[in-house]
């Protein structure tokens, strides 16, 4: 089997950067949503269309990042642009 229709798309999502990838394999969409940086895997997830599956995973994708806390980093620590 060939995987058909791949599609990929970024996308905002409580303040991260998220890819969303999705195909079609067989008759089932497949959905996986990753932090894009660093590219860490959040939420793989199946529909039998691809809406299904890109809102099945966006969903466990919020729930997710809306838990990751956020520290700043004290201005005498940040590196200057170059």
């Amino acid at each position: 089997m060939k995987a058909e229709l791949f599609q990929e798309r970024k996308l905002e999502v409580d303040g991260w950067e998220v890819r969303l990838q999705s195909y079609k394999l067989g008759d089932i969409f497949y959905c996986q949503a990753d932090d894009v940086s660093p590219g860490a895997w959040l939420a793989r997830k199946t529909g039998t269309t691809r809406e299904e599956a890109e809102e099945k995973a966006l969903e466990r994708a919020r729930q997710l990042l809306s838990r990751t806390k956020r520290h700043e980093i004290p201005e005498a620590n940040r590196v200057a642009d170059a």
